[in-house]
């Protein structure tokens, strides 16, 4: 099983200090973040794609490029990317780049995203949302697996002849989750592919959640791909820890009180018993997380959420210490005691790579080249 970190890089005020970090020490303290992830022995680090104030990271490639430079190990990935306002040539030129430089630690989570005002802002409509997630993606899906694309759909010009580069590393493209808060359109989607289905989780109550679980899981089964135990799901989650629970809820309660998201709401005591929110000792933490398997089953990706609502970097690393000296380890070897033989483990490019048969040299060597008009053997001579 997979654990890891997603950050939805939002600037937030301290509520303790009422200051709030510049963009630029936001950026670089994500870096910080990523690579103490490896440092402590976590498996992922994946970042959400925004495009409005309080969030900083509208670029993820650009980003994960230059932590894929500073790691060796940590698997890269989204949370999310905006598969209905991105061109789907640029996804697959973009991640496939990606994917060469990082060796193959890539792969990355489709979403319609949060933020409404989005759509117009790149010429979209967000009436068109699912239709949108539909067409883009089955695009991105052939422009990754056909050397020369012709294709024609409703939201963009058509392409003839279409070539993306690079082409995806060993020829085999970064492995894909779809992640849905209430969309059971996406969960069909992901199981129409035989992709990942990934639930954020931080929000709703448990029963949600396993609708939603159980729903992809049974269209997977329905579409071939394997038994319902089989589908691969990732879950989302928010923690905070202390050694003394108290001291925790103390510590972390203004934070909550005024988060973007779920601030000036219910009280924590209240939210943490609706929702997976987990506030207290690492034992509780451990406690509740191996309780997601009671109601989604057997899973294979587990991310927390640990630098929203302004917290410090100081606090956030010394989360991820917890993370990876207290929690991480026993919920690993409990997880592992718990899965099937049956039940695969989380996909990854050497994994793909062995299914296909093995790697392969994707390049595409052109004719000649559209600037010198020279073939590839003619500009060598």
């Amino acid at each position: 099983m997979q654990f890891g970190i997603f950050s939805v890089s939002d600037i937030t005020p301290d509520p303790t200090t009422g200051r709030a970090p510049t963009e630029h020490e936001r950026i670089k303290a994500m870096v910080t973040i990523a690579q103490k992830v490896e440092e402590v022995g976590l498996d992922v680090f994946a970042t959400g794609e925004h495009h409005n104030p309080p969030f900083v990271m509208s670029s993820p490639t650009t980003y994960l490029g230059h932590v894929a430079a500073k790691t060796e190990k940590l698997l890269l990935s989204t949370a999310t990317t905006l598969i209905t306002t991105n061109d789907p040539v640029k996804i697959a030129e973009d991640y496939a780049l990606l994917q060469h430089l990082a060796d193959g630690r890539v792969d990355l989570m489709m979403g319609r995203g949060n933020t409404g005002p989005v759509y117009p802002w790149f010429g979209k409509d967000i009436r068109d949302g699912i239709e949108l997630a539909v067409e883009n993606y089955a695009l991105l899906r052939q422009l990754w697996r056909e050397d020369v694309v012709n294709w024609e759909g409703k939201f963009r010009t058509p392409l003839q002849g279409f070539t993306a580069t690079p082409r995806p590393l060993d020829g085999v493209p970064p492995f894909v989750w779809h992640g849905s808060i209430r969309s059971p359109q996406i969960a069909e989607q992901a199981a129409y592919y035989g992709d990942g289905f990934f639930h954020n989780h931080i929000f709703w109550p448990p029963e949600h959640t396993q609708r939603m679980v159980e729903f992809y899981r049974r269209r997977y089964e329905h579409y071939g791909h394997g038994s319902a135990d089989q589908a691969i799901v990732g879950l989302g989650g928010q923690v905070f820890m202390r050694k003394n629970s108290q001291d925790a809820v103390n510590e972390f309660r203004p934070y909550f009180d005024n988060a973007p998201v779920y601030g000036h709401g219910p009280s924590l005591e209240e939210f943490t018993s609706q929702t997976p929110l987990t506030v207290g000792s690492p034992q509780q933490v451990i406690e509740r997380t191996l309780g997601f398997r009671d109601y989604v089953g057997d899973y294979q990706r587990q991310l927390f959420l640990i630098d929203h609502a302004g917290l410090p970097l100081k606090t956030v690393l010394e989360q991820l210490d917890l993370l990876g000296e207290e929690v991480v380890p026993v919920l690993r070897k409990e997880f592992a005691a718990l899965k099937p033989a049956h039940v695969p483990e989380a996909p990854t490019h050497a994994s793909l790579v062995a299914a296909a048969g093995g790697g392969r040299d994707a390049t595409v060597y052109a004719a000649a080249d559209d600037v010198t008009g020279q073939a590839p053997a003619e500009v060598e001579a």
